[in-house]
């Protein structure tokens, strides 16, 4: 199989969506692998390394012409959906719950769109987008760190404290990849962390992890509401697989937030769980609504492009492999996991959150194989 891995275009996205080992095995399996010239220069990868892994360097028509299984990191902007073909396999985070514009388009291409983010194991773990959870969620708490600082308009807090002098306090929605990530890193700053989650289990986890340093907190709108109030910084990690993320902060809360707190929300790609939140980018990461700072970088990731294309490309070079050495009907056919990931196929809407964004009713995709 032929397969192109173009340079990512979002803004300020460096990272890749292979790194030159993963380029090695797949050449090794005898597949060609095309690689936009300077595609990994984000992530510190000269072309002469992929070329030394076996990858042919191509333009950017080149790998999406020749390309019959596409390999990105983000979903397609405009530019990279008119180069689509009918029939092409596109393998990359999509969240296209949260887009219906995009689900429009990528049907009227025809392409079969797999998510790495509804990729699911048997036990509903989500191998792909773990990695990505793990990096954003310790990010979380380092730019939010770093905006509570007053000369970007925070409140002035150091986290840790000092002294004679009280911690940061950080809330945490979602006890998840993200949730446990963020605490992980917060307790490391030294700040005051609540966690808040509707699953107990997921809590009990957590408190057998943290040793109880982390409070946790039974989530529901009474003790969301205390907790965004007590916070320096809220970190938002709420997820639904696949789905648009719920809205459990309202406007009229953040409005009763501490002058300069700090809102990451992790799950703005996911449409956001607060609802003042609004997609930004590296380049312009946070605004300032009601006297809270917003941060809504949707692919924070990107801030740390060669840790998070080594972490990515560790989890998907598995299903890749398997895409390329099968086809994407047999590969489906024979891996639940990478059925689940499916989205569309060939114009029809299969995954059952996306169908629901577009008011449609989805097709089950064993009909269309």
């Amino acid at each position: 199989m032929i397969v192109g891995v173009p340079k990512e275009i979002k803004v300020a996205e460096q990272r890749i969506a292979l790194t030159p080992a993963g380029a090695r095995a797949l050449f090794d399996e005898g597949h060609r692998v095309l690689v936009e010239a300077s595609g990994g220069a984000g992530s510190g990868f000269r072309d002469e390394e992929f070329v030394g892994a076996g990858a042919e360097i191509r333009d950017v028509e080149g790998v999406w012409d020749k390309g019959e299984l596409v390999l990105k990191v983000k979903e397609p902007p405009a530019e990279e959906v008119a180069r689509i073909r009918d029939g092409q396999a596109l393998f990359t985070y999509l969240h296209l719950a949260a887009m219906p514009d995009l689900v429009r388009a990528l049907q009227a291409r025809g392409v079969i769109a797999i998510a790495y983010e509804t990729v699911e194991r048997a036990d509903g773990s989500l191998p792909l987008l773990t990695p990505m959870s793990e990096v954003a969620g310790r990010l979380a708490v380092q730019e939010g760190a770093h905006y509570l600082g007053r000369a970007y308009g925070g409140r002035g807090i150091l986290l840790s404290g000092v002294p004679g002098v009280p911690h940061g306090n950080i809330a945490i929605l979602g006890a998840g990849t993200v949730g446990l990530n963020a605490a992980k890193a917060a307790l490391g700053l030294g700040a005051d962390v609540s966690l808040l989650d509707v699953n107990l289990d997921r809590l009990r986890h957590a408190d057998d992890v943290f040793a109880g340093r982390v409070v946790t907190i039974a989530s529901n709108a009474f003790n969301i509401e205390q907790a965004a109030r007590r916070a320096d910084l809220l970190v938002g990690g709420v997820l639904v697989a696949g789905a648009r993320a719920p809205r459990l902060v309202s406007e009229a809360l953040v409005k009763r937030m501490k002058p300069g707190a700090v809102i990451v929300d992790v799950a703005v790609d996911q449409g956001g769980c607060v609802e003042t939140i609004r997609p930004t980018t590296l380049l312009e990461p946070v605004y300032t609504l009601d006297g809270v700072l917003h941060y809504g970088v949707t692919n924070m990731p990107a801030l740390v492009p060669r840790t998070s294309t080594y972490a990515l490309s560790n989890a998907t070079l598995p299903y890749a492999l398997d895409l390329a050495r099968k086809g994407p009907i047999r590969a489906v056919r024979e891996s639940a996991e990478l059925a689940r990931g499916v989205n569309l196929w060939r114009g029809s809407v299969v995954y059952p959150a996306v169908a629901a964004a577009v008011g449609k009713e989805p097709l089950p995709l064993e009909e269309l194989l």
